[in-house]
């Protein structure tokens, strides 16, 4: 459900995630925690002056879900909160620079809601329950106040706030599920940005589609892809030629434990990069549900 969400603050608006959008019994909890790596230019933001990173974060997180009844249509809640630790180098102005820091990322909220085809139901109802079309929207916020430096080029955090809202279709054809999601990342002003700045950039629209099929016993795998740009940056009203026209993929492989516990492994890299962050993620995530008469 959060898997990819638990990935770095860099990595959010990029990596597909498969079943965004899939039901749920009304009053199920998930707690879910994460280990992931990642490693390749992805911390070098492209409006300032650095060039030929060489970046790793490895980052442990922990994040919340509890499936919603908003107006008798199913939706969702989760919170994420990462801590990550970054080490690399990377040339800025002709020499090379080391950065060795940790602390925590922006945290995450999300609430999302199936507007059609994925009722609110109890856990009796979704027993009976076959997904058929499934269209939803959500919308995420990420707040500032973590780890940030402006005297220094790369940081876990932004330093601003993260408005993130999408739309989505999910549809199931038997063993095998598709979906596709098209969505905006808005960012606020960051006016204390590399030396005292201000920093201002151009919305991030992102459309994300994946494969997914349903194995016996409850185990199920993804392959996901998304394409993203715009994002163009201007720094104390001088406007950068930074506008991004990324691609990335991943996989994702789920296996279930028992009732209750599963396993989650993910890895993801970048397809094409004109600009910006290019990077490998490996992760794993456990999780653990709970609650809805289950």
């Amino acid at each position: 459900m959060v898997l990819l969400a638990l990935a770095p603050a860099l990595a959010l608006a990029q990596d597909p995630e498969p079943r965004a959008y899939s039901n749920a019994p009304v009053g199920l909890n998930f707690l879910i925690t994460g280990y992931f790596d990642s490693k390749g230019g992805l911390s070098t933001d492209p409006s300032l002056p650095v060039t030929d990173a060489h970046l790793q974060i490895h980052t442990a997180a922990i994040a919340y879900a509890r499936s919603l009844d908003l107006w008798g249509k199913s939706g969702k809640v989760d919170v994420i909160l990462p801590y990550s630790r970054l080490s690399g180098t990377a040339m800025a102005a002709g020499q090379q620079v080391e950065r060795n820091i940790n602390g925590f990322g922006d945290p995450r909220l999300r609430l999302s809601i199936n507007l059609y085809g994925a009722p609110a139901l109890s856990l009796r109802e979704y027993a009976s329950y076959q997904q058929d079309l499934v269209i939803g929207a959500s919308v995420q916020i990420a707040a500032p106040g973590s780890q940030y430096d402006p005297a220094r080029a790369v940081n876990l955090a932004s330093n601003r706030w993260l408005l993130k809202p999408d739309f989505g279709l999910s549809k199931t054809l038997g063993a095998v599920t598709l979906d596709f999601t098209v969505g905006a990342s808005l960012f606020s002003d960051n006016d204390n940005y590399f030396g005292g700045k201000t920093l201002t950039q151009e919305p991030v629209y992102f459309t994300q589609g994946s494969i997914s099929y349903n194995f016996n016993g409850g185990a199920w795998a993804a392959l996901g892809a998304s394409y993203y740009e715009g994002g163009r940056t201007t720094v104390s009203g001088v406007r950068n030629d930074d506008k991004l026209g990324n691609s990335r993929t991943v996989v994702i492989l789920a296996l279930p434990v028992d009732r209750q516990h599963s396993i989650k492994v993910s890895a993801s890299k970048g397809l094409h990069t004109r600009i910006g962050t290019d990077f490998k993620t490996f992760g794993v995530a456990w999780q653990y549900r709970w609650g809805a008469g289950f």
